[in-house]
């Protein structure tokens, strides 16, 4: 059971540390927002400029996991209720994830500025398409699995990783490193490496994030 349930009466009142929780909504929102334009950019002709204007959006993201981890010290610097460490924790933890997120979605990005032009997918289309969709799906439910605590959805999330998001991106990286399937340039089979393995971390840590649900804080980013 999460310890997110036995607290969350306390979150929503007025303290630092709802604050926190409130600020990691929003950086998880904004991260979101910026995973989906990174892969709309990716296969697209967007210029540079906007491109680099979206690894901007870099800084806000690192600004709200500032901010969160200074909330929930001065909050624990001020409060003595030891019932509330396990939360903070938790909070901590998931603006970790929230933040590399933010990361992967910029090295996409700088993927994307490398290339000179939209990378045909070829063999691995189905494969990569797949997996894009799946992983901007698994985001959506991942906030609202945070946003409604929904257990039973964050455990479908967790069971199916695997079988949606690793396995296909070994598979692609595999044929690609194996020679199985090859693309005109190295540069295109290097990109597409990268690429899916950055949409395979990027499906890990909403995993994490889904775990802070369902597991203990010491299990939280393993299976049950």
């Amino acid at each position: 059971m999460s310890l997110f349930n036995d607290i969350i009466k306390i979150w929503k009142s007025d303290s630092l540390l709802s604050q926190a929780w409130e600020d990691s909504i929003s950086m998880l929102n904004l991260s979101h927002a910026v995973f989906l334009k990174s892969l709309d950019s990716f296969n697209s002709n967007d210029s540079k400029e906007e491109i680099r204007a979206l690894k901007r959006e870099d800084k806000k993201i690192n600004d709200f996991q500032m901010t969160v981890r200074r909330k929930v010290l001065t909050h624990f610097s001020l409060e003595t209720n030891s019932r509330q460490v396990p939360n903070g924790l938790i909070l901590v933890d998931m603006v970790v994830d929230i933040e590399r997120i933010g990361d992967y979605c910029k090295n996409i990005s700088d993927l994307t500025i490398m290339n000179e032009e939209v990378i045909n997918y070829g063999d691995l289309s189905d494969d990569l398409t797949s997996m894009e969709l799946e992983v901007k799906s698994r985001f959506s439910s991942t906030v609202q699995v945070i946003e409604n605590q929904d257990e039973d959805l964050a455990r479908s999330l967790i069971e199916n990783y695997k079988q949606t998001v690793s396995s296909v991106s070994d598979k692609i990286v595999e044929g690609i490193i194996g020679g199985n399937v090859q693309f005109e340039s190295q540069s295109q089979s290097a990109s597409l490496v990268l690429y899916s393995r950055y949409l395979k971390r990027i499906g890990a840590h909403l995993k994490n994030i889904t775990s802070t649900v369902v597991n203990t804080y010491d299990r939280i980013g393993y299976e049950n």
